[in-house]
């Protein structure tokens, strides 16, 4: 009798598995129908649950509804645009990490001064404005001079006083965390900088369009936190030590250079700043190819920006030698953002309008007082 009843009982607890088995068939079906490997396996784990509940005994709430068809693939264009996104981010030169936070305040985002603020090592980041302008002024330097006989012109070159002028200027943290290792709020670094300015007189097509004035200008940058930010009172930010080096790249007598180091401190109070840089001029080993330029382009500098909103940034910069008879120079800016999406810090083209006036708008002007008005376009943040 025990012997006779067993089969039957056995086959009485297989007959839910069955039934649930027999109307689940059309939905492993179409999971074997999914093309996407992803979702494919997730719908064979549903039905894999499903029969486990069904052999425990847990009743299951068949579902007649027909399984979700597999989405149909993507165009060919859009596969295409995929691809040239994952590329993009590839060859992304800056991550976008703490130096894009807009948690963290301007200046502690462009110099990294703390840790969560930081973007890494030899990444590529902007330094000064990369701009593109014409530039007109009330006079140009037709025949450069200097203080020593040897750096003088013979003659004039009849350039027009309407130019461009287009400026590359590029940096990268190479060291980070010197003297402050194991700190976050405080986080120091060591930079390499290269700033290009060319005067191009492309409104000249009698002389071929040259190429009036190449500045380069190499440096390397240690910048040290000294205070947290707080946006509702001044704070000393940083501070810092620099050497630099500026020449034109040109043999005599159109030869100018020179070495400086400086040191430089930042205050910042919401979206207001301050910059102060103080040089000193490096003696020359052989022949001074522009002797007095500290007289002239000045041995100090005092910068002062304001965020007037999102889109709108004015600055002032001037410059003092420190002497008499107190020569120098300023220099008035205003950028507009020309796009912005209101995310993230502002950044990309912009409209940069310059007035410039004083000495040293180039090293062949280092001893020539020039008014220059610029409009053109600027790649900040980027």
């Amino acid at each position: 009798m025990q012997t006779a009843f067993t089969p039957l009982r056995a086959l009485a607890a297989t007959l839910p598995l069955l039934a649930t088995t027999a109307w689940s068939q059309p939905a492993w079906q179409a999971c074997a129908a999914i093309g996407d490997a992803a979702s494919r396996l997730a719908c064979f784990d549903r039905w894999a649950e499903s029969q486990r509940s069904a052999v425990a005994g847990q009743p299951v709430a068949p579902s007649h509804a027909p399984a979700p068809l597999p989405a149909a693939p993507p165009p060919a264009a859009a596969v295409a645009a995929r691809a040239v996104q994952e590329a993009a981010r590839g060859l992304r030169l800056t991550s976008e990490e703490g130096c894009r936070d807009t948690a963290y305040s301007e200046l502690s985002r462009y110099w990294e001064l703390e840790r969560g603020a930081g973007c890494g090592t030899f990444g590529i980041r902007g330094f000064r404005p990369i701009e593109m302008a014409v530039v007109t002024a009330d006079a140009i330097n037709r025949q450069p001079t200097s203080g020593n006989p040897e750096n003088n012109a013979t003659s004039a070159t009849d350039y027009r006083i309407t130019e461009a002028r287009l400026q590359l200027s590029v940096r990268t943290k190479i060291a980070e965390g010197l003297l402050t290792r194991g700190s976050d709020e405080r986080h120091d670094s060591l930079w390499f900088a290269y700033s290009q300015q060319s005067y191009w007189q492309i409104f000249t097509p009698q002389l071929s369009r040259p190429f009036r004035s190449t500045d380069h200008e190499p440096e390397f940058i240690y910048v040290l936190p000294l205070q947290s930010a707080d946006p509702g009172r001044w704070r000393l930010r940083y501070g810092g030590l620099g050497l630099v080096h500026q020449s034109n790249g040109q043999s005599l007598p159109l030869s100018r250079s020179w070495n400086r180091a400086y040191v430089m401190a930042g205050a910042e109070r919401g979206p207001w700043q301050l910059h102060a840089k103080v040089w000193r001029r490096a003696a020359e080993g052989g022949g001074d190819d522009n002797p007095g330029i500290s007289d002239y382009v000045g041995r100090a500098e005092l910068r002062g920006v304001w965020h007037a909103s999102r889109r709108h940034l004015l600055s002032a910069t001037v410059r003092h030698s420190l002497d008499r008879p107190g020569r120098g120079s300023v220099r008035l800016e205003w950028f507009r953002a020309l796009a912005d999406d209101g995310d993230g810090p502002v950044g990309g083209l912009q409209l940069h309008t310059q007035l410039f006036t004083g000495y040293g708008d180039s090293l062949l002007d280092y001893n020539r007082r020039r008014t220059v008005l610029s409009v053109g376009l600027s790649l900040v943040e980027w």
